[in-house]
């Protein structure tokens, strides 16, 4: 079977767009909202949508002096198991990604950082919700005493590079932006991929 590459599909997406007739909610928490949507599909036939709305996360790979990585151990209760992962979190309401970055590393790890470089944004399941995460670098990191919220609970330690590919591949890390951080920081490392890093001040003027 011989497939057409990416530049033979038609120039736009308007034969595969799928447009709301009606959108309800169906539960309302106390940060995740759930709709219900019925769409009318390209061939005319009608379909329902359900879907979790976010409001969206930053998360950051820390980068210490010596090239490990600041990782953390937290429980995920939907799981009902500990994950390795990088750190993260929500976007407040009109938040820069900056602003909760360096807000997230410091209330969860202690580290403040001297530049920051911003990777790019990752959906993490485009299926059944609009969750957006910010792939943030930070290195030149100074350690001082974490800030946790209250009812959070998490490890923070330090891994390599090769350490964390390790665990991946055996599938002991399974976190879909920890393992997208990862792709990042390697293409970086190997000159394929760009980051410019500036003072987490000069992000937020931009």
């Amino acid at each position: 079977m011989s497939l057409p590459p990416l530049n033979a599909l038609p120039a736009d997406d308007a034969h595969l767009r799928e447009v709301c007739a009606q959108s309800r909610e169906a539960y309302r928490g106390h940060f995740l909202q759930v709709r219900q949507d019925d769409v009318l599909l390209p061939d005319g036939n009608t379909a329902n949508r359900e879907y979790i709305v976010h409001p969206g996360a930053v998360m950051v790979v820390p980068l210490l002096d010596d090239g490990r990585l600041v990782m953390e151990r937290q429980y995920r209760y939907p799981m009902h198991r500990a994950y390795l992962e990088f750190p993260a979190g929500k976007l407040e309401a009109g938040e820069p990604g900056i602003v909760c970055g360096v807000r997230e590393l410091f209330e969860e790890t202690g580290f403040r950082a001297a530049e920051w470089a911003c990777a790019g944004e990752l959906h993490n399941a485009i299926a059944y919700s609009s969750e957006r995460i910010e792939v943030w670098f930070a290195r030149g990191l100074v350690a001082g005493e974490r800030q946790l919220d209250a009812g959070e609970f998490l490890d923070v330690f330090a891994a390599t590079e090769a350490e964390l590919a390790d665990w991946i591949a055996d599938g002991r890390v399974t976190d879909a932006k920890t393992m997208v951080g990862l792709l990042w920081l390697q293409q970086w490392r190997a000159g394929r991929w760009a980051l410019t890093w500036k003072p987490a001040d000069a992000w937020a003027h931009d």
